[in-house]
Parts: C-alpha cells; sequence; structure tokens
C-alpha cells in the first residue's frame, strides 16, 4: 500500500483527551516492510537547461523551507568513481531535479546553494556538498543536517529510511537508489524516489521541531536490539 500523506504516525494515549507520539532511540530495520509506502504526491519538474534552472531557483528561493539531496550513479568497480548525477530540491508542493551532468553547475545553482536565508534540511549532508564541490567551487549557505538534530530527542539513528520510519510510521522505498543515474531519460520511479527523499527531509525537520516545542512523545529506548510495534 502506498500513501502519499503524512497521517499514518505511531502514538500511545496520555488520557482520554491527548496522545503522544512514541519514539524509539534505535528503529528495527526488520520492521519498516511492515510499514505502509510513502511517496512524494507533488509536481515534480526536471531542470536540463540553465533557463530552467533560473525559473526553479527564483521560485525555490521565495520558499520558507527547502529539502535537499544529491543521487550519483553506482559504481561497480573497484576505483572507479562517478561524479554527482542529480541535485533535488524540494518545497512542500514540487520538487526540482537539477540534472547537473547535463546541465552542469549554472549561476542560478550556485546561487540557491550559496544562499543564507532559506533554511535546506539534508541528511549527511557533508557528503552531499563534498560531491557537489567536485563540480564547482561554492560557499554552502543555510543548511541544516538531520543526522546532527535527532540527537537533541535521543534519536540515534542516522539513515533517512529509520528517521522517517520511527517518525511517522511509514516506509520510504529504496529501491531505484543503485539504479543508473545518468540514464539520459529518469524513469518515473527514479524522479519519484529522489523527489520523496528530499521532500520527506522537510517533513521530518518540521516534526523534530514540533516534538522539541511541545515535548509531544515518549522515547523508548531499546536496550537489546529487539523492538516490539507497539503502534
Amino acid at each position: 500500500m502506498i500513501i502519499n500523506s503524512l497521517l499514518f504516525c505511531n502514538f500511545v494515549p496520555r488520557n482520554d483527551l491527548e496522545m503522544k507520539k512514541i519514539l524509539y532511540n534505535k528503529y528495527d530495520k526488520a520492521l519498516i516492510n511492515t510499514l505502509p509506502q510513502v511517496v512524494f504526491g507533488g509536481r515534480i519538474e526536471v531542470i536540463l537547461t540553465p533557463a530552467e534552472a533560473e525559473k526553479a531557483v527564483k521560485y525555490l528561493l521565495s520558499q520558507p523551507i527547502l529539502g535537499v539531496d544529491t543521487e550519483t550513479r553506482p559504481s561497480f568497480k573497484k576505483g572507479v568513481n562517478h561524479r554527482v548525477s542529480l541535485l533535488q530540491v524540494s518545497s512542500h508542493d514540487i520538487c526540482f531535479l537539477f540534472r547537473l551532468k547535463h546541465i552542469g553547475m549554472s549561476s542560478d545553482i550556485i546561487k540557491l546553494l550559496e544562499d543564507t536565508t532559506v533554511p535546506k534540511i539534508g541528511l549527511s549532508l557533508t557528503d552531499d556538498i563534498s560531491v557537489l564541490h567536485k563540480v564547482a567551487d561554492f560557499t554552502p549557505g543555510y543548511f541544516i543536517d538531520l543526522q546532527k538534530h535527532v540527537k537533541e530527542i535521543g534519536v540515534e539513528d542516522l539513515s533517512l529510511q529509520k528517521l522517517y520510519a520511527n517518525f511517522f510510521g511509514m516506509k520510504i522505498s529504496k529501491a531505484q537508489r543503485l539504479t543508473n543515474w545518468d540514464a539520459d531519460i529518469l524513469s518515473d520511479k527514479q524522479k519519484q524516489y529522489a523527489a520523496t527523499d528530499a521532500w520527506s527531509c522537510i517533513n521530518l525537520y518540521e516534526e523534530l521541531i514540533r516534538l522539541e516545542q511541545t515535548g509531544d512523545y515518549e522515547l523508548i529506548k531499546i536496550k537489546d536490539g529487539i523492538q516490539t510495534d507497539i503502534s
């Protein structure tokens, strides 16, 4: 079952009127395949020219928050590495897929990456910024790495899939991760995968901030490596 909303969450009752979200310090990977799948339900735009990039960046910099991620063609030979193929940047409603192999790092893309006004949420951003630096030099702007901030409430997992399962009780499929991101034409499944990864970072960050501000969660620490699904 695929769900493109954020209505499925794990809660534990506090009393007849209130519900409190359950989080785990470590989420059991074995449970992820039992969860409903979430996908980005907004518009996806593939960017292939500098003119398209200019319009996309203008829109993105008008938004209050963005999710970011990159994709690189996988290498199955030792010592062979490929340059980053795709930069995906999403608002709540639209995700732009900048095909860097085709467009390169245009001045507008660099402008987006160097922007210091709009928060850009990602996961393992040091890696993403490093691969982008191999294409062009830029000074990173306003980026927020989820891996650093989830620790503030006691969550120890680092992967996007585990974090989303923990916070929302839903599965992000990783089936397209090792596909050819340098293909002449991206498949619909690739585009959906890339957009979901970027967009989901916004959802995670906004939920993290909500929980920090309200304290509306209970953290369960897993000591023996076995987690019970109590949803």
